[in-house]
């Protein structure tokens, strides 16, 4: 897509159809090469700035100066962001509830039993509202304690809290409700009820009565015409008995008090364009010094404006100005009110600065790798779809870290071992030969990151890989619980299949002086049960961000070939 004209004279406007617009559901693409990174020139600095004195070699010069535009892309994409999100909500909510918010009455929830073992502490998320718990629920929590699976915990886990509840109350205490907030869950301010006695109400002739989805639907009616001033939802992951329950005339939801958003669109991405008129804004005052960390001369900005609040600490913030200055990109390092200091960037595209042979082919893979290769950063999340480059990347800056520079001493590699199609079985052999068929993308990047030396030789090279076979460890994450990884650089691949809580094991395993990498796309997630907002990849990310220790960027182009790009768009 050609790029919007140039204005034909300083501070002209242009017109809303000059801007390149994209296809519903797809980025706006431009034919523009991606710049090389550098920062601001130092004569470019206004003459009445003063450098900070403890400096070296003051830096002072004049900011760039770009003409100004009726609305930066930021300030467009704003608004539509949070109507985005309310609509959204609007569209997950009942409209018995919205009824019930509007009018600030409390409502009578109904939960489901796949909504107990999918979250076992969902008795106490619905805040001032009330629960109710069927006879059928308890029956089914019963069958699905047995065992050593994830929802067998789960069902376990709420028999104890429900123990804990009805322990020393009597059966009349049970019928007037029992405070949630018993057990020490402050927020949850409503009353938990259970079914003491048999409710008869009329459902179709042609379900079926026995079974357990009619029962609580048939318990839903009972007390929509026992309580009739009361809103009563009923709350249920099952999609099928939601659709079943709105068509007999019963308000239905899901639950999604485990949503970290409603919408991934809102997902933080760990990157900012900054405004065209940026230096316009925040070049009043600005410091500049120099600094050599880890053997490299750095560059920091403090700087002072409105769209400081807006950021947040290690958030990546570029500038590309149409009128040939000079691109500036950047990453936040401290924030203190209005006033942040900036830090340049590495040019991880250069070839002098390649990482075990990879140079990054695009503006967000060198932030990326400026994550990876920041032994400062001890988490680092990366987001794309396939082909983006995030496994390479990782394992690159794995293996240089590793046998280069000898900041850690092993690579553990570690994934959810979820199938695509059915499941082919048990498989034979050690913890590492069970996890290598799952481990085929790290055997096509370590083919890749070989061929990079070319004057080794054929025996040269069948010795590194031996070298880096002996450094790389595969892991279950069935035996994490309970280790801990000291010096490691962990890599958890297709990280969007976990839990919020299978993520949490993994990411306090983290000893002294070892970075982990959660490596993921949220379109894919295989994990039944789990949505783009309810996994525990999105969890971290919206946890972490902001945190001096932890970095975050989404991956947006594809560099795996013309045809895997073009299928991503098409299929």
């Amino acid at each position: 897509m050609p790029l919007p004209k140039m204005p034909t004279k300083p501070a002209a406007l242009l017109s809303p159809k000059d801007y390149p617009k994209a296809e519903k559901g797809k980025p706006a693409r431009t034919d523009k090469p991606e710049p090389k990174l550098v920062a601001v020139p130092p004569q470019a600095l206004p003459a009445k700035t003063l450098a900070r004195q403890d400096t070296a070699t003051p830096v002072v010069a004049k900011l760039p100066a770009t003409p100004a535009r009726a609305k930066t892309p930021a300030a467009k994409t704003a608004k539509p962001a949070a109507v985005k999100a309310k609509t959204t909500e609007s569209r997950v909510k009942s409209g018995t509830s919205r009824a019930a918010d509007k009018s600030g009455v409390t409502k009578l929830f109904v939960l489901d039993t796949n909504v107990l073992m999918h979250d076992p502490s969902s008795l106490f998320r619905f805040e001032e509202h009330d629960v109710y718990l069927p006879m059928i629920t308890l029956e089914e929590l019963d069958d699905h304690k047995k065992g050593m699976s994830e929802v067998a915990r789960n069902a376990r886990q709420v028999s104890r809290s429900l123990d804990a509840l009805v322990g020393d109350i009597d059966h009349h205490a049970i019928e007037q409700g029992i405070p949630l907030s018993k057990l020490g869950n402050k927020d949850a301010k409503g009353h938990l009820y259970f079914q003491t006695k048999l409710q008869t109400a009329t459902l179709p002739a042609g379900l079926p009565q026995g079974k357990a989805d009619n029962q609580i639907l048939t318990v839903v009616r009972a007390l929509e015409a026992d309580q009739p001033g009361r809103p009563v939802v009923l709350v249920s992951k099952d999609i099928n008995m939601r659709i079943k329950a709105r068509a007999l005339g019963l308000p239905a939801e899901d639950y999604f008090n485990d949503h970290v958003l409603e919408d991934s669109d809102l997902l933080y991405s760990g990157i900012v364009q900054l405004p065209d008129d940026f230096w316009n804004k925040h070049g009043k005052g600005v410091e500049t010094w120099q600094e050599n960390k880890n053997g490299l001369s750095t560059t920091f900005y403090r700087i002072t404006g409105p769209i400081i609040p807006s950021l947040l600490v290690n958030q990546f913030v570029y500038l590309e100005p149409n009128n040939g200055e000079a691109s500036f990109y950047g990453q936040v390092r401290q924030i203190n009110g209005k006033t942040a200091v900036l830090q340049t960037l590495r040019d991880y595209g250069h070839a002098k600065h390649s990482v075990w042979g990879i140079t990054s082919r695009n503006r967000e893979q060198n932030f990326a790798l400026n994550l990876l290769m920041d032994p400062e950063c001890d988490f680092v999340t990366l987001l794309g779809q396939a082909g983006t480059g995030k496994t390479l990347l990782a394992l690159a800056a794995g293996l240089a870290q590793v046998l280069e520079t000898k900041t850690y001493n092993e690579i553990i590699v570690t994934r959810v071992t979820v199938p695509v199609g059915e499941d082919i079985g048990f498989l034979p052999g050690t913890e590492e030969e069970k996890m290598s068929p799952w481990m085929g993308a790290f055997d096509d990047n370590l083919e890749v990151l070989n061929k990079s030396d070319n004057d080794a030789g054929d025996w040269g090279r069948a010795a590194t890989q031996d070298l880096i076979r002996s450094r790389i460890k595969i892991k279950s994450l069935n035996f994490m619980r309970g280790r801990t990884f000291v010096n490691k650089f962990l890599i958890i691949d297709e990280a969007q299949n976990l839990t919020p809580k299978q993520v949490k094991t993994l990411v306090t395993r983290a000893g002294p002086g070892t970075k982990i990498i959660c490596l993921g796309n949220i379109a894919q997630i295989d994990t039944p049960y789990l949505t783009e907002g309810s996994s525990g990849l999105t969890y971290v990310v919206d946890r972490f961000k902001g945190w001096a220790h932890s970095g975050h960027v989404t991956l947006a182009r594809g560099e795996r070939s013309r045809l895997a790009d073009h299928a991503s768009e098409i299929l």
